[in-house]
């Protein structure tokens, strides 16, 4: 029965792209015991998947902004990491800050070479490093690294094994709806706000609620300033992670820009549309089958009219 530690700490799509390496290790190894390392505010995202046995919460995020203050909380957090004995540590990441909590394990450590790792240096921590081919898809890279770590080889499609209680939203509408996830993390991912009231207010005219999850107070402001513009439009109240999961999960479509969110609901097998505007989803965009469409990339906006036309693709008639 090994027993392995997976380090990957953030953020909400880098967390999800790993969910599968963990269905891999199950089906090599039924009998595995996993944990995973997780910044604090991601630590409930792994246990939705059956195989994970428990989480280590990190606040790395947290702790850089009050190093001195935080000096007895990270000692705790290493000393518990410490504590156990793993059969095998891999670090999916890549990078300095994860290899650092990589070496506090007591384990083989397992990670990214020289020319695989997103920072090279990082692979100065591990006992053990493998190379993986950089263009490919972040998910097929994890996979590659835990089989090759472990001794087995991937096969198949990604299984995200997303598996959770759903819970009652007395305020969701009985309707079909469609969430649109207009919020995330840079500007330059953005999609423009007129092209959300374009896009809602067809999905309304075809008799759908548009619903709209906002996670701070500015895009609660930009939520609420759509959901006024849009016919039938709802802003929705702050969610945890699983009333998030069961939003999406019970959606007729999710359209995204490039958050975390869209990278849940494209795991939970809904048709999802990610609207790309600054990044190459080639390498991190929605990776979960046919029913997850990516459209637009680096510098390159996709237009309205290509949303809608994807929507019908993907069965959703509008």
């Amino acid at each position: 029965m090994p027993h392995i530690l997976l380090i990957k700490t953030s953020s909400m799509g880098d967390v999800l792209h790993n969910l599968p390496v963990v269905s891999d290790i199950c089906n090599h190894f039924p009998t595995a015991k996993i944990d995973w390392v997780a910044e604090e505010s991601f630590s409930a995202l792994p246990l939705l998947h059956p195989g994970v046995r428990s989480v280590i919460p990190v606040a790395i995020r947290r702790w850089r902004k009050a190093w001195l203050a935080s000096r007895t909380e990270i000692k705790e957090a290493l000393n518990a990491l410490r504590a156990q004995h793993y059969d095998f540590v891999v670090d999916t990441q890549g990078l300095i800050k994860s290899a650092l909590i990589t070496r506090c394990a007591n384990a083989p450590r397992c990670g990214f070479a020289w020319n695989s790792a997103r920072e090279p240096l990082a692979s100065w921590f591990y006992s053990r490093t493998f190379s993986v081919a950089k263009n490919q898809h972040a998910v097929e890279r994890n996979r590659q690294l835990a089989g090759l770590a472990l001794g087995y080889t991937p096969i198949g499609t990604p299984d995200y094994g997303l598996e959770f209680p759903p819970l009652a939203l007395p305020w969701l509408p009985q309707s079909p709806y469609i969430v649109l996830l207009h919020a995330t993390s840079r500007d330059d991912k953005l999609w423009e706000e007129r092209n959300w009231v374009n896009l809602g207010t067809h999905c309304a005219r075809a008799g759908f609620q548009l619903i709209l999850p906002w996670g701070n107070a500015q895009e609660k402001n930009r939520s609420e300033r759509l959901a006024a513009a849009i016919p039938n439009a709802l802003s929705a109240p702050r969610l945890n992670l699983t009333e998030a999961a069961t939003l999406l999960s019970q959606a007729h479509a999710v359209i995204g820009v490039d958050t975390g969110l869209s990278h849940l609901a494209a795991a939970l097998n809904v048709p999802t549309i990610g609207i790309y505007t600054a990044t190459n989803s080639d390498l991190t965009g929605l990776f979960a089958g046919a029913r997850a469409v990516n459209l637009g990339g680096e510098n390159c906006s996709p237009s309205v009219e290509e949303v809608l036309a994807t929507l019908s693709r993907l069965s959703v008639h509008i």
